[in-house]
Formats: structure tokens, C-alpha cells, sequence
């Protein structure tokens, strides 16, 4: 029997004549099986005893009926033991051969016969399905367990079943159809799928959370599905924890929890004129002012009332007067009060039709106080996951359109304002919308608040230069800003200046942005190459590690552009600062700083010099070649090979292990070929420039790796 593979509750049903049923039909398979075991013996006693064994059963179950078809995938065709199955001759003869035929011809029979059950399972679970597709759970679910009547082990039976009962909210009976369905096929996805959403249903949050990690175990390519179930799981949990704390602080007599309910009670007091609603609200933002709060809130039916009047005109009109606008925003800062970190308050509020139409209106509203606090609230939602899911299921063109006008306004909103769309970038529907909506005559707007000579001592709001930054993830956005001579002149601008806290920020996001821009090729990147370069190479005495690595990797993207470049930081001592980055900083530097000597090394003969001059015996690439990031690895290599080139080089080399470092990385299995080739190339131009170092590699098999590495050389 196939063990029941998650606990189950106390409280779910059983169908358990069915499963002693199921029991007893697996034993019946196991003693016939032994039977023609015995008729096949070459032991005359066994033979004669199972015979006799044979007789016997056909005797006692001569009068009985053949039990339903096959009823689970452990043996589908089922042997039939009645007696009129068989031919009188095996009574008569006893032979094991004949009584082999009869099976035969019965399993044929009962093959016939599945095949016929199987049409019709297939053709009532279509009919389920459109009775499902049209809402009819209950004619779905009759569908369904008439396919089931004629074949029982069809798994996609029970699973389409358990889904019409999840829809009549009947989850003990579709967690049972989940098991049956489990029992066909122990690795079906959709089976656990819906279990767990029987068990979350019911509460069971461990049930649950068994499920989802099932599914992860038996397919680990729905990781991102996995994520989302367990996250809604979490979320339902820390509800239902949530909403049994606030209960007990009213059972207490908690004074707070108190007037909250008290609050919510006057202000569903109708006829009262729009000042005492106005009030209402105010006091209850201010009570609303912890979890416990924000749970009495939702519990307390608090986002109805939107509903009531005149709230819903004051927050729904068109034109609205003093007083209508003092109430807009009072109910604004109420829903910030019950929206902050609470993803289930988040979730209710932006379901509400009203909330989800007025609030693009009320970004454009032309009053500033209701701009800014509209603005705090979808910044507010927008800064956790299933807040910006539910964000990006609206139209957001619009709302974008609204967000960059706003961009003109006080640093503060414009913040708030570039803030939203860096959160929402996630959203694959924001981004296509962005590719459409971002013109270059619109990021000039944004990049136009980046120059202090258009904003004369004021900051740059922190935040925009990311915002702009994650916009260029999207190939197409990234493509149409590189080219933007006025956003690489801005990014200049921003880098000229970081000694404040506030200003090293600003940098860093330059710093990002043009990592970003960098990935292009283009005329533009071409012509600001040697300035972008030179700031780099100014920043790289910055104080901020952070500031250091971001200049690095601008460097190392920024120099393969321009020979010119790499002429100038050469001159400016690069080299000797990627040595010195390459001794004592972190990986991430490391790369870049690496990648940036083997640019220079390329098309610098200086650079070539300078590293021989300055990395004594080449420890520091020699080093490098242990590295595990093939990265490093490869750009070492290629440092090397370029230095080998310079007179005295190789020479220098002797009695170290460099050999066996080259060989092992020639013929090692790097995913990235240049790994190899860079090393095979390296070793060529070691022993030609020095042929001392050719006994050493001759002893460990060196040429015989090199013939096999040459592969991976095209033309070097």
C-alpha cells in the first residue's frame, strides 16, 4: 500500500471502506502471483500443492462476480479468479498450461474492457472540464465521479474533482481526492499544488507548507512558484495570528483596541455634515498607530468607509471644495496609518474599486496637500512585493505620466515620486509600459534635475539616479539612454562631487547608472569615454569603498571604448592602483580592477612595462590564477601572456610554479573557453621567450595538454 505521504487533521474525512477495499485487492494480486509461481515451479510437490491450491480458490469463488476494473496503477490488468473465466479443461487436466492460456485470454478480455472504460473516463472528464470552465462546480464534480465509476486510478479524475471542491469551499473532501490522486502518481505536481490550498483553507499551515516543499522537491524548476505559494501562506498566517492578538486585546479591555472600535462606530453615524467625518477620521489615523491597531481596523470593517457619504463625494469629485479637500487627505493619511507594513490592509484597500479608479485622479488633482499624500501611499504599497503586484495589475501609463510631472515639484515629492516606478521595475508589465512611455525627451526632463546649474544649491532628490538606473535593466530603455549625451553628461555632473553622506549617495547611483549604460556600444559612449574615465580614475582615491568598486567596474566597461583612455589613465597610474585594489580588496573589486589591467595591457606598452615594474615575480597574477572565479582567472592569464611580451619577463618567472599554474588552468574544464585559451597562449609565449622553462613542462605532460588546449586558439 502506498503510506499516506502528509499528516491529516483530525477532523478530515475518510472514506476508509474504500481503503480497506483497495487493501484487500493488493493482497489478492500478491497470492495469485505466488500461485503461478508455483504452477511454473520445476518442483513437482510445489506444483501439485499450487494446483491443488487453484482448485481449490476456483471452487470457493466459482459463484462470485469479477470485482470493478483496475483500481490502482499497481497491477492495471487484474487477474479474474471466477470460474466461468476459465475453461472446464483446467479442472479436468490440471494443466499449468492451460490454466496460463486462461490467464492470458482473461487479461486480454480485461484490456478490451480498459481501454472501452478509458473513453469513456476521458469523455466525462471533458465534460466536467466545461461544466468547470462554466462555473458549474457541482455538475463538474458529478461529471467527475461518473469517470471515476468507470475507471478508478485515473488521476486526472480525483485532481480536476479536488479542484471543483476547493471552488465549494468542501476542503476535507478535496484534500482526500488529492491523496487518491497521489496514490496513482506519487510525484503529481497539481495534487499537492491544491492540497496545499485545501490545507491553507483549513488553517493548516504546516499541511500546507508540507505540500509546496513537496512540489519544489519533485520539480525544483517551480521555485518561483514555490516562493509565491509559501509567501501566501505566510502572509494568511501572520493574518489569522494577528487578527486572534487584537481579539484577546479587546477581550482584555485594552483601552487603545477599545477606541478604535468606539471611533469606527461614531463615524458610521449618518447624517453628519462632512467636519465630523473630517475629525473622525483624523483622530482614528492617530489611534491606528500599531499592528494590533491596523488588525481592529480591518477587522472593524474600517475601509468601508469610503462608502459612506458624504466621504465617497468629498474623495470621488471632480472639483472639490476646502472642506472636501481636508477630508481627501485626512482619509489619505488614515489609509497610510493602516496600510504601513500591513500587506493584508495593502491588499484590501487597492481591491476597492473606488481606491483603484481615483487614485491616478488624485495624483493629477490640483491640490498639492492631496498630490503629496497620494504619493506616500503608493510609495507605501510599493515597497514590498505583493504591494507592487497589485500596483502593476493597474493601468500604470497613466499613473507614470502623473509620477514624472510630479518630478518637477519639491525634492521631497520627487523622491517619493521616482521611488515608485525603481520598486515597480520588478513588474514585467511595468517595463514594457516604461519602453513605450521613457522618449528621450522624457528622461531629459528626469536628467534635467540632475544638473546643479538647473537646480542652483539645491540637492538632487535621493533616489532619482537609482530609479533611472533600474529603468536601464530593460535592453530597449538602456539602448535609446546611451545615446543621450545630455544623461551622460549628467552622470559627470553627479560624479564631480562626494564628500557629503548625502553627495556619496548621488555617486553611487551615477556610478550604477553608467554600469548600466556601459553594457551598450555606440558613438556617444565613444566620445565621453576619456572624461568618464578621468572621473573614474579621480575617484578612486574616494574614502567610500563602495565609491572605489563602482569607479573600478565604470572603468573596466568604460576604457574597451576608447584607445585614448586607456593612454590617459595609464599616464595617471592606473596600473599601479589595480595592483594595489588586487592585493587588499574584495572579489567583486578584484574583477573589475583585473579586467581594467588586462584592457590596458591589450593596447598599452606602458601599461605592459608598468605591470613588470610594479608586480615584482608576477606574485599578484600568479595569485590570481588560483583564483575560482573564472573571471579573474581568464583576465590574469591574459595579463600575463601580454607582460611575457616584454624582455626579461619570462626570465623572471624561473623557479616558479607558473608552469603547472598555466597547465592546470589549459586543461582544466572552465566553462569559459578563454580560461584555456588565455592560458594555453600564455604558456606558448613563456617558453618561446624563455626555453628554460620548457624541461618543466615537458615533465608534466605539458605538451600533451597544450596539444589539446590549441582548440581553443583561433588566431592569437
Amino acid at each position: 500500500a502506498v503510506p499516506s505521504l502528509l499528516r491529516c487533521p483530525p477532523a478530515m474525512l475518510r472514506d476508509e471502506d474504500t481503503e480497506a477495499d483497495f487493501q484487500s485487492f493488493l493482497r489478492r494480486v500478491d497470492e495469485v502471483a505466488n500461485l503461478l509461481q508455483g504452477l511454473n515451479s520445476s518442483d513437482s510437490a510445489v506444483k501439485e500443492e499450487a494446483i491443488a491450491e487453484t482448485e481449490k480458490r476456483l471452487q470457493e469463488e466459482g459463484a462470485s462476480r469479477e470485482e470493478e476494473e483496475s483500481r490502482t496503477t499497481v497491477n492495471r490488468t487484474v487477474i479474474n479468479t471466477s470460474v466461468r473465466a476459465f475453461p472446464s479443461e483446467i479442472k479436468a487436466g490440471h494443466t499449468s498450461g492451460a490454466f496460463l492460456a486462461a490467464l492470458e485470454k482473461d487479461a486480454k478480455e480485461r484490456a478490451r474492457r480498459r481501454k472501452r472504460n478509458e473513453q469513456l473516463a476521458n469523455a466525462l472528464k471533458e465534460k466536467g472540464n466545461a461544466a468547470f470552465r462554466e462555473g458549474d462546480f457541482a455538475l463538474a464534480i458529478q461529471r467527475y465521479t461518473e469517470g471515476l465509476e468507470k475507471l478508478r486510478d485515473k488521476q486526472e479524475l480525483y485532481t480536476n474533482r479536488a479542484q471543483a471542491y476547493l471552488k465549494l469551499h468542501e476542503y476535507e473532501k478535496a484534500i482526500s481526492d488529492c491523496e487518491w490522486a497521489l496514490k496513482c502518481n506519487k510525484n503529481c505536481l497539481k495534487a499537492y499544488f491544491l492540497m496545499g490550498k485545501a490545507h491553507l483553507a483549513l488553517q493548516h499551515f504546516s499541511e500546507c507548507r508540507q505540500c509546496y516543499e513537496k512540489m519544489l522537491q519533485i520539480d525544483p524548476r517551480k521555485e518561483n512558484l514555490f516562493k509565491d505559494c509559501v509567501n501566501e501562506a505566510n502572509l494568511e498566517e501572520k493574518r489569522v495570528r494577528d487578527e486572534e492578538r487584537a481579539a484577546r486585546e479587546v477581550q482584555a479591555g485594552n483601552a487603545a483596541a477599545l477606541s478604535i472600535q468606539e471611533l469606527l462606530q461614531r463615524i458610521n453615524t449618518p447624517g453628519q455634515d462632512i467636519l465630523y467625518y473630517t475629525a473622525g477620521i483624523r483622530l482614528l489615523a492617530e489611534a491606528v498607530n500599531s499592528c494590533t491597531g491596523q488588525t481592529l481596523f480591518r477587522t472593524n470593517n474600517g475601509f468601508s468607509i469610503l462608502g459612506k457619504e458624504p466621504v465617497r463625494g468629498a474623495f470621488c469629485a471632480e472639483k472639490k471644495s476646502p472642506a472636501e479637500v481636508e477630508l481627501c487627505v485626512s482619509l489619505l493619511l488614515l489609509w497610510q496609518a493602516a496600510c504601513a507594513g500591513n500587506e493584508e490592509n495593502q491588499r484590501l484597500l487597492l481591491a476597492q474599486p473606488e481606491v483603484s479608479a481615483q487614485l491616478p485622479e488624485l495624483l493629477s488633482s490640483g491640490a498639492h496637500e492631496i498630490q503629496r499624500e497620494t504619493l506616500a501611499l503608493i510609495s507605501l504599497c510599493s515597497e514590498n512585493e505583493s504591494g507592487r503586484r497589485l500596483l502593476a495589475r493597474q493601468d500604470l501609463t497613466s499613473r507614470l505620466q502623473m509620477l514624472i510631472e510630479l518630478v518637477r515639484n519639491t525634492d521631497e515629492e520627487a523622491d517619493s515620486a521616482t521611488s515608485i516606478p525603481s520598486d515597480l521595475i520588478v513588474a514585467d508589465r511595468f517595463q514594457a509600459q516604461c519602453r513605450v512611455l521613457l522618449s528621450r525627451a522624457l528622461f531629459t526632463e528626469l536628467m534635467g534635475r540632475f544638473r546643479p546649474v538647473n537646480r542652483a544649491g539645491t540637492a538632487l532628490p535621493a533616489g532619482m539616479v537609482g530609479t533611472v538606473g533600474s529603468l536601464c535593466a530593460d535592453a530597449e530603455v538602456r539602448a535609446q539612454l546611451a545615446q543621450s549625451r545630455e544623461c551622460w553628461q549628467a552622470c559627470l555632473d553627479e560624479c564631480s562631487d562626494g564628500s557629503s553622506p548625502e553627495n556619496s549617495q548621488r555617486v553611487l547611483a551615477a556610478l550604477g547608472l553608467m554600469m548600466n549604460l556601459l553594457l551598450e556600444s555606440n558613438d556617444t559612449i565613444q566620445d565621453f569615454a576619456v572624461p568618464i574615465s578621468g572621473r573614474c580614475l579621480a575617484l578612486l582615491g574616494h574614502q567610500d569603498g563602495r565609491i572605489v568598486t563602482g569607479a573600478t567596474g565604470v572603468l573596466s566597461r568604460a576604457l574597451p571604448a576608447s584607445p585614448s583612455a586607456v593612454e590617459e589613465v595609464v599616464k595617471g597610474g592606473v596600473v599601479k592602483k589595480m595592483l594595489k585594489f588586487l592585493k587588499v580588496a574584495g572579489q567583486l573589486t578584484a574583477s573589475y580592477a583585473i579586467k581594467t589591467l588586462s584592457v590596458c595591457t591589450k593596447s598599452s606598452r606602458q601599461a605592459q612595462e608598468e605591470l613588470v615594474k610594479w608586480d615584482k615575480r608576477f606574485q599578484v597574477l600568479l595569485k590570481l590564477l588560483e583564483s575560482e572565479n573564472e573571471l579573474i582567472v581568464g583576465n590574469a592569464a591574459f595579463c600575463l601572456s601580454q607582460c611575457l611580451l616584454i624582455p626579461g619577463a619570462a626570465a623572471s618567472l624561473l623557479g616558479s610554479n607558473v608552469v603547472l599554474l598555466l597547465l592546470r588552468q589549459a586543461g582544466g574544464d572552465a566553462q569559459r573557453t578563454s580560461v584555456q585559451q588565455n592560458s594555453a597562449i600564455a604558456l606558448g609565449r613563456l617558453c618561446k621567450a624563455e626555453p628554460r622553462h620548457i624541461p618543466q613542462l615537458r615533465k608534466l605532460n605539458g605538451f600533451a595538454i597544450l596539444n589539446c588546449a590549441m582548440k581553443y586558439v583561433h588566431s592569437s
